[in-house]
């Protein structure tokens, strides 16, 4: 019984120290490497002209396990979010993306951090394509990350779209 019971603590502790790759896919270590890397690689590789593939290997592998992303929407009561994995969201959004096309670009972003955790407000602006001179809609992506010892991970991005009733603050548009 002891030693069932010494085997169990070994295997916990191994699982929780084991370095956790996510969704089996290692990431590139430039994409990781600091909060600008990894905010800079979500944004990448979600933006595209019509036709473009994204590279949905190299977006699963900057999240962390369980992480989630999160979308405020308007319902008929308010506004309600819309709850997704990374892997959903691809479901979802991806082939969407790639057929209509969708450039993201961060604007701006205000970050804070302490220790292994950070959380950016990543101001963005949306375009239909690269050519585009006027975005078609902007708002907020609140990334919250976490830094492992060797590298940054998504934890969760949170978002929401500006509109008339909710216009961007100053502090998180440029030169704010």
């Amino acid at each position: 019984m002891m030693r069932l019971s010494v085997l169990m603590l070994v295997t916990a502790g191994l699982c929780v120290a084991a370095p956790s790759t996510a969704f089996g896919q290692a990431a590139d270590p430039a994409d990781v490497e600091s909060i600008d890397a990894i905010v800079a690689a979500v944004y990448d590789v979600i933006s595209g002209d019509a036709g473009e593939a994204r590279d949905w290997d190299r977006w699963r592998s900057l999240f962390a396990e369980g992480a989630t992303l999160s979308a405020v929407v308007a319902s008929n009561d308010g506004y309600r979010r819309v709850i997704m994995t990374p892997d959903s969201y691809v479901e979802r959004s991806g082939a969407s993306l790639e057929e209509n096309g969708f450039v993201e670009a961060e604007i701006n972003r205000v970050t804070e951090g302490y220790s292994m955790i950070a959380h950016a407000f990543s101001t963005y602006e949306s375009y239909r394509s690269r050519a585009d001179d006027e975005p078609f809609t902007r708002g907020i992506n609140s990334f919250q990350l976490m830094k492992d010892g060797s590298r940054w991970w998504v934890v969760s991005i949170y978002w929401q779209g500006e509109g008339a009733a909710n216009p961007i603050p100053t502090k998180y548009l440029p030169g704010g």
